[in-house]
């Protein structure tokens, strides 16, 4: 009689699963956190809000300076929201939203450039992933009742807002 395990040889387990989506968390989340400050305060080499805003302006946002603190909270919140596993379903989506924007406003027609869209593209597939997958067990959010669960429909409700505010942000751009 032969029994078959429920997990099979050489399958990684859920702690596995779990501490992979930590360490991917932190990477992405503790990035993107550190790109918002660099736009929000100028730490790390960054150029603060003004020159922020004054990017803003040059590609045609309305209120510059309101979407330059819009951008940098968004990436800064929503990157350490997603280092430590807090309401990942919302903080991905934030992020999500800010890289849909920075992918219309980067993109120059060619993919592998000095300055093409490449890295914004696998940023936007990580955060969409996590905002799917959820955080795992070692997060903040295993700790809160309704998403200490991750439901897969809390994710794609969360990347249909980030998909619809983006779209309204760049429909009002010039």
């Amino acid at each position: 009689m032969t029994t078959t395990s429920p997990t099979p040889p050489g399958t990684a387990t859920l702690p596995a699963y779990d501490l992979g989506l930590l360490v991917l968390r932190l990477g992405l989340g503790l990035t993107m956190a550190g790109h918002g400050l660099q736009k929000l305060f100028g730490w790390f080499g960054g150029s603060g809000l003004d020159a922020t805003s004054q990017f803003f302006a040059s590609v045609g946002y309305p209120a510059p300076d309101a979407m330059a603190v819009v951008a940098a909270l968004t990436e800064t919140l929503g990157g350490l929201g997603i280092a430590v596993g807090l309401l990942t379903p919302l903080a991905g989506a934030a992020v999500v939203g800010t890289m849909l924007n920075a992918l219309a406003v980067t993109w120059t027609g060619s993919f592998f450039s000095p300055d093409g869209p490449e890295y914004v593209i696998m940023l936007l597939a990580a955060f969409t992933a996590l905002t799917l997958t959820g955080p795992g067990r070692y997060s903040a959010d295993s700790f809160v009742p309704v998403l200490n669960r991750h439901r897969l429909v809390y994710g794609l409700a969360a990347l249909a807002l980030a998909v619809i505010t983006a779209g309204v942000v760049l429909l009002v751009r010039d």
